[in-house]
């Protein structure tokens, strides 16, 4: 059975046994937050333990490394609708130490996506366009620093205000464990 089709058997007998009910709750964060974090698998039940939060507490926008890219990007606009449609006041940017994100090496990422059909003409157009694809696929050395270099950009947006307190903390993804790297509320 291919993993969409475990998928939707599975769902079926989720919403026939109305096993969603337990998780029903408003599109408003019922804590007034948004959370940037990792992707990273580790994170998808633990962060929210670890930070007391239930279904409906928060907003949550994942992304590779908790990295914002672009301040005009998908994910700093996610973070924009939070603040302004949907009632969060707070954001907290989490990073997580043992980070896939540290080891990525955009010539050997390239070289995969070339293994799996991609063609190097393709590769080499985005670059001569100006994507600088070896740049935007660069992994970060120090999770720390990554994490505090996407609060800045968040602290400087012009669309976010002042009085948005904007944290940056580090998670160990095997203990729970919260380092606070930047206390937005000082």
């Amino acid at each position: 059975m291919s993993i969409i089709n475990e998928i939707l058997t599975f769902n079926e007998t989720f919403v026939e046994e109305k096993q969603y009910e337990p998780f029903i709750t408003s599109k408003f964060p019922d804590k007034h937050f948004v959370i940037l974090t990792c992707m990273d698998t580790r994170l998808v039940e633990l962060l929210p333990k670890a930070m007391n939060l239930r279904n409906g507490d928060v907003k949550i926008v994942k992304s590779a490394g908790a990295t914002l890219n672009h301040p005009f990007g998908g994910i700093m606009r996610s973070l924009l609708v939070a603040i302004y449609e949907l009632q969060a006041d707070e954001i907290f940017v989490i990073g997580h130490y043992d980070c896939g994100m540290s080891a990525v090496n955009p010539d050997k990422m390239l070289a995969k996506m070339v293994d799996r059909g991609v063609s190097q003409d393709t590769i080499d157009l985005l670059n001569y366009s100006g994507a600088n694809l070896y740049e935007w696929l660069r992994g970060f050395d120090d999770v720390t620093e990554n994490v505090r270099n996407s609060v800045e950009m968040i602290r400087s947006h012009p669309l976010v205000i002042d009085s948005i307190p904007v944290h940056g903390l580090v998670i160990d993804p095997s203990t729970g464990r919260l380092d606070v790297v930047e206390d937005g509320s000082k």
